[in-house]
C-alpha cells in the first residue's frame, strides 16, 4: 500500500489515514490506490469488522484532488497516465468510487478540512464524526469542476436547499452547522478526542454480532432508492440470512436470560450481499 495512505488494524478495527499533511491530504493518484487498495483488504480481511478513515496533521482531512496532478494529465505532463484517457473519460478513481463497495461499516473522523472530493469521501462513509475546526465544502464549484459525489449523496443526507447552497456556493459549513443539518453525527475538541470517540464508536459496533451489522448495512444502501413494497420484499430476505446466524438465536436467549450475549458467527470475508 502506498506511503500517502497509512494501514494499521487493532481490535477488530483498520484505521485508514490519508498521510499527505504537507499537501493538505490531497488526493493524488497515490492516494487514490492507496485507498482503493484498503477498501479490498478491509473487505477481505474476516478479521477486520469495522474501519476509520482520518486524515494526517490538524489542518485537512482531504483537500479534494491534487489539482497539479490533474493540470499535469490536462497538459499532457504524465504520460504514465495516458493510458487512462483524457480526465473527463477515465475511470471514477477507486479510491472514491470503491468506498461504496465495502460492506463493513466506515467512520469517517474528520480534521479540520474537508474539501471537493475530500467532502465526497467523507459523505461516502457510512458515519462522520469531526473535531471542532472542522469544515465541509463544496469548493470545486469556484474552479468550474462538479461536485460530483457530493452532488449525489448530499441530496440523501441533508434537506435539498442545503444539498444546492453547498453545491452551487462553493461556501464552506464550520462543524455545528454540519452537525446542525445531519452531515455528521458528534462533534468533539480536537483530533486526538475525535480519534478516541471514533473508536469507542467502531468498539461499540463490534461488541454486536458482525453478521446483523453487515446485513443491516448493505439493506440500508441497497434500498435507499426503492419503492417502499420492493424493499419490504428485500428486508424479508436479508432478515432471513440474520435469523440463519447463530447469534440471532443467542441474542434471543440472553435477552430473555438477561445476561451479556457471546456472539459467535463470523462474517467470511466475502461480500454478503451476494
Amino acid at each position: 500500500m502506498a506511503d500517502e495512505v497509512l494501514f494499521e488494524k487493532h481490535n477488530n478495527i483498520a484505521y485508514v489515514t490519508i498521510n499527505r499533511p504537507d499537501k493538505r491530504n490531497a488526493a493524488s493518484l497515490a492516494v487514490q490506490e492507496g485507498l482503493g487498495d484498503a477498501w479490498q483488504e478491509i473487505n477481505r480481511d474476516p478479521e477486520i469488522w469495522t474501519a476509520i478513515l482520518a486524515g494526517a496533521g490538524d489542518e485537512s482531512f482531504c483537500a479534494g484532488g491534487d489539482l497539479n496532478e490533474n493540470l499535469a494529465r490536462a497538459r499532457g505532463e504524465m504520460v504514465a497516465d495516458q493510458a487512462h484517457g483524457p480526465v473527463g473519460e477515465r475511470p471514477h478513481p477507486r479510491g472514491y468510487a470503491g468506498i461504496q463497495d465495502v460492506f463493513k461499516p466506515v467512520i469517517a473522523a474528520v480534521n479540520g478540512y474537508a474539501a471537493g472530493g475530500g467532502f465526497g469521501l467523507a459523505l461516502s462513509c457510512d458515519i462522520r464524526l469531526c473535531s471542532e475546526n472542522a469544515r465541509f465544502g463544496c469548493s470545486e464549484v469556484r474552479w468550474s469542476h462538479m461536485a460530483g459525489g457530493q452532488a449525489y449523496i448530499l441530496p440523501r443526507t441533508v434537506p435539498l436547499g442545503w444539498a444546492y447552497w453547498l453545491t452551487l456556493s462553493g461556501q464552506f459549513i464550520n462543524a455545528q452547522t454540519a452537525y446542525q443539518i445531519g452531515i455528521v453525527q458528534g462533534v468533539f475538541s480536537d483530533r486526538h478526542r475525535l480519534l478516541e470517540e471514533a473508536t469507542k464508536l467502531a468498539e461499540t459496533i463490534n461488541a454486536n454480532g458482525q453478521i446483523v451489522v453487515q446485513q443491516t448495512k448493505q439493506f440500508i444502501s441497497s434500498s435507499l432508492d426503492m419503492p417502499l413494497s420492493m424493499a419490504r420484499k428485500m428486508e424479508r430476505v436479508y432478515y432471513q440470512r440474520v435469523r440463519q446466524s447463530p447469534d440471532y438465536d443467542e441474542g434471543t436467549a440472553s435477552f430473555v436470560e438477561r445476561r451479556a450475549p457471546q456472539f459467535t458467527g463470523r462474517p467470511t470475508g466475502a461480500n454478503p450481499k451476494g
